[in-house]
């Protein structure tokens, strides 16, 4: 950062490059001739180029002064439309959580309509994302995370158990689908990171080998199946709604529980502010609600 130009010169810099004039970037700047030329000869002594050259009495742009006055114009904008987002909210307004790609684009996104209506003081923003550090650190307000708890530094409570479920598109194998638990684990399989050994356990079958398609993320297994490329063992959270509406079928009654279950989680303080307890209560509402239409063969906690 120290080889960073004080902004001073980046914007006389920038005035004079997109007027053309000294006089006239000093005009618009509310400074003097001589300020402006002095910015000018310090931005060229710090970065031993010469961005300007002189054609008669009138100052030209050199190349390398063409491409950098380019990204200057770029950043400068960019820190002004900061500044005025910055100056025109207040921390309590901007509410940042940390969602599981898979889980915000399937469970929660559909869900947030009610959250803003309810809350409209708020401006969420949705950082999807694996890493839980930023948490830890403080940059989110709350997160939504897979796992077995126990994070260090983390306030944290259980929202789900989830359970698998093998599901597949009504036209898969043209219609054809497997009904039974040997069938199933000898059609073709869309395989990831979920085990099918605690489902082929409880259903008394052989694992299923290997297959020809491994997909390691939740949303582009759904995808896959959907199109008919396969079945596949999934979270029952992610593939509620196509079940509901038809687009997936689920083929077996047997469910197993996820070695991991779903948690909130957020940065230890003595207490919640308001939107942190805004939305966690709102959460919790819309998770009792989704506990409650489930199957009476599954049960999730």
């Amino acid at each position: 950062m120290n080889t960073l130009p004080p902004l001073s010169t980046l914007r006389s810099f920038e005035a004079v490059a997109r007027l053309g004039s000294v006089s006239r970037a000093a005009t618009e700047l509310c400074i003097t001739h001589s300020a402006v030329s002095q910015q000018l000869k310090l931005l060229e002594s710090q970065l031993a180029a010469p961005l300007f050259s002189k054609v008669g009495r009138k100052l030209q742009l050199s190349e390398a002064g063409r491409t950098y006055a380019l990204k200057v114009r770029v950043t400068l904008a960019e820190l002004a439309d900061a500044t005025r987002q910055l100056q025109q909210q207040t921390p309590q307004q901007e509410l940042v959580l940390a969602v599981l790609p898979s889980f915000a684009q399937q469970w929660l996104l559909p869900r947030l309509p009610g959250f803003r209506q309810r809350y409209p003081q708020y401006r969420l923003t949705l950082h999807a994302s694996l890493d839980i550090q930023p948490l830890a650190y403080g940059q989110i307000d709350m997160g939504i995370r897979m796992g077995r708890g126990g994070w260090q530094g983390l306030q944290q409570e259980q929202l789900l158990q989830e359970h698998l479920v093998v599901v597949a598109a009504p036209h898969f194998r043209h219609g054809q689908l497997p009904a039974s638990a040997e069938e199933i684990v000898s059609s073709p399989i869309v395989h990831t990171v979920e085990s099918w050994h605690s489902w082929c356990q409880q259903a008394h079958v052989n694992e299923p080998p290997a297959g020809t398609l491994w997909i390691n993320d939740s949303n582009l297994l759904l995808a896959a199946v959907l199109q008919g490329e396969g079945l596949a063992l999934m979270r029952h959270s992610l593939v509620a709604r196509y079940l509901a509406d038809g687009r997936l079928c689920q083929l077996s009654p047997i469910t197993v529980p996820h070695p991991s279950a779903l948690w909130l989680v957020w940065p230890q303080h003595p207490q919640l502010s308001q939107k942190q307890a805004d939305f966690r209560h709102w959460l919790h509402s819309e998770m009792a609600a989704y506990r409650h239409g489930l199957p009476a063969g599954l049960q999730a906690s």
